[in-house]
This record gives structure tokens, C-alpha cells and sequence, in this order.
């Protein structure tokens, strides 16, 4: 697995500081960890995504993170967002991940000495067409890693897990039945996250993550869609969100796609006229879908 999808470069220092993930070891997180920055990079299981922003800010702890924004089927993670609005990390690039749910076992189990089926109920629900064809007592887990490193513990024999191809290898299990979810267009989109003051320039940027606020008049948001629409920018996200303690107040989010840096420094400073708050949460390359 290389990082040939990889825009930046960690040194050998950051990639064994390592960067924090959401979850364990042989996540997706990782999976998409590993395909941006490479196979050496190291990485830091935390239970929460609030965690995860938590050691990504602290120099001492980590080089960053790899945190999950959105998801084709089930739409963005509207949390995330927020944490990253309040933080002061920059995304720095973002890779689009196939989700891909593999059934696996210990080394010699056969699928008729399946009894019993382990992994996140998100997981099994994305398995049901497969699953509905066999006779096996299913439990929800809290990770699809930690169902698939709780298989090989125990050595099961009776006991099969779902989770992802780095999970077996890194387990050591073998995938009896590949590829068992139903909707085989499933993807999440990952940002990788850098503090500001490691946040290197991307060479051939050509996308921007930010953050506005609108006077709330009439028409204020049609002011700014003119306007990046006028420069010829794609919009490829806009997500609004309430402003605590204000009534029936928004502050959106918003990706944008862009030709050249002199291109969208002219929207960002048309932007500036016409919003009464602007963040930029990133400049980087647009992402690629494995």
C-alpha cells in the first residue's frame, strides 16, 4: 500500500510521532490514513473524534489527523464540522475512501462453522443482503476493527467478523467472503489535518475548505453564491449550521474547486466584502477516490 495519492510529505520524524484517528487499529481511519501519507505512518486510536482534534492540536502528541467529514450514503458528519470550526488545524488534503465490508475468520474456519457474526451495527446493516441468506446470531460492536482483533483473541472458531481488508491482514485473519456489502457505491470523504504552523503550502492547490457568516439580511446568501459563481467557481459543498445563542442564525461551511490561486484569491476577496466573518480552513489538492 503506497502513498501515491498522497499531495504532502511528513518527515520520518511526524510519520513515527503518528497521526490520531477516530477508532482502532485496522479502521477505515487507518486504511485511509496509510493511502494518503503511506504505509510507515504510525497511528493514534481515539474513541472520539472530539480526541481525535484534541491530540491532532497538541505538538507533543502527534503530527495531526486523518478525520472522517462526510459519507455518500449517510451524509456529512455534521459534529466534525463544528470541531473543526473551533479548532486550529488546517486540512491540508482529503482522500475518498470505498467503504469495503469483508467477512473474516481465523485461520482454517469454514463458512459453515459460522455461528455467530461480529461488527459495528452500521457495518451489519450494510451487509444485510448477505447476511439475510444465513442463519447467524449477529452482535453489535462498538468498531469493526475491535470486532475482528476480538475474533482473533479468542481464537473463535464459531465467531466471524466484518470489517475492513487492513484489519484482516493486521489480525491475521482470513477473508472468507469479500466484498459482502450491498451498495457498492459507498464512500467516505477523509480530510487530513495539520496544525497551522506545519501547514505547508500545497504545490497545484486547487480546492479550499471555509467557514462565513452572513449579515442575515435579505438576499445576503444569494450575494455570496453570485459571487463565487460570477468568478467561476465550483461550489461543491455548502452545509449550513444554527449559531449557538442566536435565533434562527447560520454560519455555513463551504468547499470550493478553482482553476488557479489568482482565481480564488479574487473570490476570497470579494468574499471579505459581503460576509461578516471568513475562515479559510484550508487550501489543498482535490482528492482522489480509491
Amino acid at each position: 500500500m503506497s502513498a501515491q495519492h498522497r499531495s504532502i510529505a511528513l518527515s520520518k520524524e511526524d510519520l513515527n510521532k503518528g497521526v490520531a484517528i477516530q477508532g482502532y487499529a485496522g479502521s477505515f481511519h487507518q486504511e485511509a490514513a496509510q493511502l494518503f501519507l503511506g504505509k510507515d505512518v504510525n497511528v493514534i486510536p481515539c474513541a472520539t473524534f472530539r480526541e481525535v482534534i484534541r491530540i491532532a492540536s497538541e505538538p507533543s502528541l502527534s503530527a495531526g489527523a486523518v478525520m472522517a467529514i462526510e459519507n455518500s450514503i449517510a451524509g456529512s458528519i455534521l459534529p466534525n464540522y463544528n470541531l473543526l470550526q473551533k479548532s486550529d488545524l488546517r486540512v491540508v488534503g482529503e482522500i475518498y475512501l470505498q467503504i469495503r465490508q469483508h467477512l473474516m475468520v481465523n485461520k482454517g474456519v469454514q463458512l459453515e462453522d459460522i455461528k455467530e457474526v461480529h461488527s459495528h451495527p452500521m457495518a451489519l446493516l450494510q451487509c444485510t443482503d448477505f447476511l439475510d441468506k444465513h442463519n447467524w446470531k449477529l452482535l453489535e460492536t462498538e468498531d469493526t476493527a475491535l470486532s475482528a482483533k476480538h475474533v482473533q483473541q479468542h481464537r473463535a472458531k464459531h465467531t466471524a467478523a466484518i470489517a475492513s481488508r487492513i484489519a484482516a491482514e493486521l489480525y491475521s485473519l482470513d477473508i472468507i467472503a469479500p466484498d459482502i456489502h450491498t451498495l457498492k457505491n459507498n464512500y467516505t470523504r477523509f480530510l487530513v489535518l495539520r496544525r497551522v504552523a506545519e501547514a505547508e503550502t500545497i504545490m497545484e492547490a486547487d480546492k479550499s475548505s471555509l467557514y462565513f457568516e452572513t449579515d442575515h439580511s435579505k438576499g445576503s446568501l444569494a450575494r455570496v453564491l453570485t459571487r463565487i459563481a460570477a468568478e467561476g467557481i465550483n461550489l461543491s459543498k455548502l452545509q449550513s449550521f444554527p449559531i449557538p445563542g442566536s435565533e434562527w442564525k447560520y454560519f455555513f461551511h463551504a468547499d470550493m474547486e478553482f482553476e488557479s490561486m489568482d482565481q480564488f484569491n479574487d473570490v476570497l476577496k470579494g468574499l471579505k466584502e459581503i460576509t461578516q466573518e471568513l475562515k479559510v480552513y484550508g487550501i489543498y489538492k482535490k482528492g482522489k477516490t480509491v
